[in-house]
């Protein structure tokens, strides 16, 4: 819930921004594009959710072609993404506006999101929709349809959003889930646009970007994506080599000067729960009831969230509508 701090929680970590990474065509491609129209809405309409319009530049390097990083950017870097008529004002960057060792840029409008406000935002929407929060222990996906869970007596369907509990839920057990480990600095300084890079130098499962969070919540600069990793301790190699890379690719956050000038909030360590084959959208029976699986979207989470959703609702809709004829 908002406002828990665990490395399986990795919500709370994100930076959390739409930066589509998914492959042109593709059913992600279809859930990011129907994501950005609710969050451009709620930047522009609805402050209260703690999200907000930045600049976004993608710079790319030729010599992270094949890296892990580029790998995981592809669609994000290419000259001509899926997204460039989704998102406003995108552009390829003129090569005489870049810094050294960068080959070809792009940028866009984009939004960054508080997550600190924005969780308990929806936990508030929620709310006002007669939605009621409970806590507990399950070891079997079908506890959650027992008629003691809820105060109606009675459970119609269970929608499946475990995230990494995915792999040992029992009736799930799903192995293709892991965890890619994450690693934040959380700083003061302000950057004035949001920035990424198709690599870094230190290392393959190592990127650099730098994001100013909505509504005074600091600016994320990352980091890591280690699959299969979960420690749980900051590494604070990492930490400094994170904050290098990002003030020599951001300079304005520090004036042009070094790591000693970064105001640190925080660090933080998440876990994005990864699925090989990408997020899982299907519904099935389990013990009798409907189960709609929305789970393993790993670090597109709140980009995709919206698309998800909506995917997800159809699949519930549908399930209700089998369970009346029956």
């Amino acid at each position: 819930m908002p406002g828990d701090y665990d490395i399986e929680y990795a919500s709370p970590w994100a930076g959390a921004n739409y930066m589509p990474v998914s492959v042109r065509g593709t059913a992600a491609a279809e859930w990011d594009k129907n994501t950005w129209g609710p969050l451009e809405d709620l930047a522009r309409n609805h402050p209260d959710a703690g999200i907000h319009f930045q600049q976004c530049e993608i710079h790319n390097r030729s010599k992270d072609v094949g890296t892990a990083t580029a790998e995981w950017f592809a669609e994000l870097l290419s000259p001509n993404p899926w997204f460039k008529d989704v998102v406003p004002s995108f552009r390829s960057i003129p090569k005489s506006e870049l810094g050294p060792g960068i080959d070809s840029a792009t940028d866009f409008t984009s939004v960054c999101i508080n997550t600190a406000i924005y969780l308990p935002w929806l936990v508030s929407q929620c709310l006002k929709n007669g939605v009621i929060f409970k806590r507990a222990a399950f070891k079997h996906i079908s506890d959650a349809a027992r008629p003691d869970v809820h105060p109606a007596k009675k459970v119609d369907l269970v929608v499946n959003c475990t995230g990494l509990g995915a792999a040992k839920l029992g009736g799930v057990e799903d192995k293709t889930v892991v965890p890619a480990r994450g690693q934040i600095v959380l700083v003061r300084n302000d950057a004035g646009k949001m920035l990424d890079v198709s690599g870094t130098d230190d290392g393959d499962g190592e990127a650099c970007y730098v994001m100013t969070r909505a509504a005074g919540g600091g600016t994320i600069l990352g980091g890591c994506y280690q699959k299969g990793n979960s420690e749980s301790g900051v590494d604070p190699n990492l930490a400094v080599r994170i904050m290098k890379r990002a003030v020599a690719l951001c300079p304005a956050l520090t004036g042009g000067k070094g790591i000693e000038h970064l105001d640190i909030i925080r660090h933080g360590v998440g876990l994005r729960p990864v699925r090989e084959g990408g997020t899982r959208i299907e519904k099935e029976r389990i013990g009798g009831s409907w189960i709609v699986h929305n789970y393993g979207a790993g670090g597109a989470g709140y980009q995709s969230s919206y698309g998800c959703a909506m995917a997800a609702v159809k699949l519930v809709e549908e399930a209700l509508e089998n369970r009346a004829k029956l």
